[in-house]
């Protein structure tokens, strides 16, 4: 949070039982999204949900200001996960959102490098893949290289030299 506040983003949070349209709807996950099965979300009530992402505080801010918008939401998220060595059924989660005339991919390519840098040393290298998020367009999965063997291949990095951090994209329209 501090990298992002140095940057001039301001932290914002939003509550962990969160309505459906905030978790699913305005993020344009479609009906049959398999993240809206019970065998992956937590309904607490009838049109309520234990937030799966921390997405939802980002839809509470664009509704109660105009843009400019430049906020972090960190915060506590639930899924159905199957417990194992990267997966629990609750985690912390950071996300950003920026959105303001004229900003670009560029933008957020140098900004999570300068994030990746800062928490990961400033040796650290970054990727963008090309992925797919049903509320972003275009995205791109953010690699780091590994941490271990400095790219070289390992067991940890599976002998790609690359390790997944985060997702990430431009706001969709």
């Amino acid at each position: 949070v501090n990298v992002f506040v140095g940057l001039g983003f301001k932290a914002v949070e939003g509550p962990e039982i969160e309505t459906e349209y905030n978790n699913f709807d305005a993020l344009n996950f479609p009906p049959w999204h398999p993240s809206r099965d019970d065998f992956d979300s937590f309904y607490v009530a009838d049109g309520f949900v234990l937030r799966t992402r921390t997405s939802p505080a980002q839809i509470r801010v664009m509704k109660s200001q105009d843009p400019p918008v430049r906020v972090v939401v960190p915060g506590r998220c639930y899924r159905r996960d199957t417990p194992d060595a990267s997966h629990l059924m609750s985690f912390f989660q950071i996300e950003g959102l920026y959105v303001d005339h004229d900003v670009s991919l560029a933008d957020l390519k140098g900004t999570l490098a300068i994030f990746a840098r800062e928490v990961f040393g400033p040796e650290t290298k970054i990727r963008f893949r090309p992925h797919y998020f049903p509320f972003t367009e275009p995205s791109a999965e953010l690699d780091i290289s590994c941490l271990v063997c400095g790219g070289k291949g390992c067991r940890l990095c599976k002998n790609s030299g690359w390790l997944e951090v985060l997702g990430c994209g431009m706001v969709h329209p």
